[in-house]
């Protein structure tokens, strides 16, 4: 198999040049320890748990982040497609819930957890950046999550140590594998290709590449608080 980021981005194109100016804070991020061992089954289950409540409590966020995304939107046809993206995402936050209830973590449970100082930190830099810069800005605080989620289920296929049969994780490992996800992480790269040409990114690409390893160095904290807890 080629190499895990060279399914995302066009050649030459911002993502992967922003993919890979940000280097270890990337890799990472995309092969922490959390995700090695949700690979070989290893991760204790209440490090999984708490990663699940802080990441439901990270999906209403980031719908949010997708609601400004329709306000900052450079077309008609952008905003009708982060309009769809939003409502996908408030479906997902009832899907997550579901699937927190099949590890005995009920929604009443869920809902009422307070976010942690990394879910918090997180949640409100992507909004900040959307808030003060234009949709390019916006674009690449939320793309290293959707991408990046993407990258982690490849490299996970492709790592020797991998555990399938009775990996607790493989059901969550499928999700993000699966071909629906890999295309809209592939169209979330996309889409940053095709701003960085339409906004500027060759001029802006200091500013940009700094925003996207600081994004990549909050999902690694993101996983860290998940292994921490366990």
């Amino acid at each position: 198999m080629t190499e895990a980021h060279q399914e995302f981005g066009a050649p030459g194109g911002l993502f992967r040049r922003l993919r890979d100016a940000a280097g270890k804070d990337w890799t990472g991020y995309t092969w922490h320890p959390f995700v090695q061992r949700v690979s070989d089954g290893t991760l204790p289950l209440l490090s999984f748990r708490h990663y699940l409540i802080q990441d439901y409590l990270f999906l209403i966020h980031f719908a949010r982040a997708k609601a400004l995304a329709v306000v900052k939107g450079e077309s008609l046809s952008a905003m009708r497609e982060k309009a769809a993206a939003v409502l996908a995402i408030l479906d997902e936050t009832k899907l997550h819930l579901k699937y927190c209830a099949e590890w005995g973590l009920s929604e009443a449970e869920v809902v009422k957890m307070p976010e942690t100082t990394e879910t918090v930190s997180y949640t409100r830099w992507v909004l900040d950046r959307g808030l003060s810069g234009d949709i390019l800005d916006l674009e690449i605080a939320l793309a290293p999550c959707t991408v990046g989620y993407g990258e982690v289920a490849l490299r996970i296929l492709a790592d020797p140590a991998r555990k399938v049969e009775g990996n607790a994780y493989q059901s969550w490992i499928d999700t993000y594998a699966d071909e629906g996800y890999q295309a809209m992480a592939r169209a979330a790269a996309a889409r940053i290709d095709a701003l960085g040409e339409s906004h500027g990114g060759e001029a802006r690409f200091a500013r940009l590449a700094a925003d996207f390893a600081e994004a990549a160095r909050l999902e690694q904290r993101f996983w860290q608080q998940g292994l921490d807890a366990g």
